[in-house]
């Protein structure tokens, strides 16, 4: 019997604020993440390559498919969430995180420590600054909602001015005093 290698197949994707790059696997978005960074591109591909056990192909899926299709209505301003089939790869306290992230609602805000609160860990506001940092699935887990306990726009994979440009897609009335 022949063994069949394991896919995550890939697609970049021109958001109006940067280029994604959108990943699946059976079935599920397993990325989508700004292609600005290249280490932190490696870091994130390895880690998702080495928790499936697969390599990653250019290609088209249904899923990615679903995801472009979604993201366009998102930047259209037709959709204010998302039913992508999500797979979260990382440790259990990342994924705790993550999963805390999709209740931030659409329109919103949360602080690194509110974020921790919730966990019920408030002093691990550094740990949950760390694990959103290394969410692959920008927007779909929406990481750009997660600001400063000042109210201040914080470090974003995709560039402050692509966080930026999300919280006003969402109209959140961030401090008109952030400088990016």
């Amino acid at each position: 019997m022949e063994k069949v290698d394991n896919v995550i197949r890939v697609q970049h994707y021109p958001s109006p604020c940067g280029e994604l790059i959108l990943g699946s696997f059976d079935g599920q978005l397993c990325l989508c993440d700004w292609t600005l960074d290249e280490e932190r591109r490696k870091t994130i591909d390895k880690r998702i390559q080495t928790l499936l056990h697969a390599r990653c192909e250019v290609g088209m899926s249904e899923t990615i498919a679903t995801a472009i299709t979604q993201l366009d209505e998102y930047f259209a301003q037709k959709r204010t969430a998302f039913d992508v089939p999500l797979l979260l790869l990382g440790t259990d306290f990342q994924k705790a995180v993550w999963s805390e992230l999709l209740k931030v609602p659409y329109g919103t805000t949360e602080s690194y420590a509110g974020l921790s609160s919730q966990l019920g860990n408030p002093k691990a506001v550094r740990a949950v600054a760390a694990a959103n940092g290394a969410n692959a699935i920008s927007i779909f887990i929406p990481c750009h909602r997660i600001i400063g306990s000042n109210r201040k726009l914080t470090g974003y994979a995709g560039g402050l001015q692509a966080k930026k440009t999300l919280l006003e897609l969402e109209s959140y009335p961030f401090n008109a005093g952030t400088s990016l």
